[in-house]
């Protein structure tokens, strides 16, 4: 890979599924294979809920990145310095990060000490050594990874419905309400389904309700 195309990178709180509430710096990175980010176009993408800005680099830290160690440098210098309670951990989300993250910047990324967590929709696979890794089908895109730490469902989702999944090999297994006019009326249908399928946990966007992107 001649580079990374990078949205934005910055720190906050993890506020979905099994990290919620983890101190994390995040990588953004540009593009997606199930939309382009465009409104215009959202009426033909097959994931039309997304609600995250991942087109162009004009975000904090966003940028063109020559080299895996300059990326991997620009996510340390923003984890607090003298930190030492628990080991750095990095977010490498999207759009979809796993078009562009790779084995140079997974290397790079563990050589400045980051745990990596990565947030797929699990249509392509991902590098070796990646330390967390979480999917999220969308309905209609075909499924290229069938295990890992979590899979976190938005819910509901016709087509991509909770039996669909729950044969894979993962060791968390999340239903996340779908955001937007009818959160309300998903909230409850999660928590239903939920106490009916105890192998499912809930999962929601705490980051949204404490104001923090």
């Amino acid at each position: 890979m001649s580079g990374y195309v990078v949205k934005t990178v910055y720190p906050t709180i993890q506020g979905e599924g099994a990290h919620q509430g983890r101190t994390a710096i995040f990588l953004r990175f540009a593009g997606c294979n199930l939309w382009t980010g465009r409104e215009q176009d959202r009426p033909k993408a097959i994931c039309q809920f997304c609600d995250t800005d991942f087109v162009g680099i004009d975000g904090p830290g966003g940028g063109h990145y020559k080299k895996a160690d300059q990326l991997a440098a620009a996510v340390e210098a923003l984890w607090p310095r003298g930190a030492t309670s628990s080991r750095p951990f990095v977010v490498c989300t999207g759009g979809e990060p796993l078009l562009q993250l790779d084995d140079d910047l997974v290397a790079a990324l563990h050589g400045h000490g980051f745990e990596i967590a990565v947030e797929t929709n699990g249509t392509r696979r991902p590098p070796a050594g990646v330390d967390w890794l979480t999917v999220s089908p969308k309905a209609g895109a075909d499924l290229a990874i069938e295990s890992g730490d979590e899979l976190k469902l938005v819910f509901p989702q016709p087509g991509a419905e909770p039996e669909r999944y729950v044969h894979l090999d993962f060791r968390h297994f999340f239903l996340q309400p779908l955001d937007g006019p009818g959160r309300d009326e998903h909230t409850r249908q999660v928590l239903d389904y939920c106490l009916r399928h105890p192998r499912w946990r809930v999962s929601i966007q705490l980051h949204k309700l404490l104001g923090v992107a």
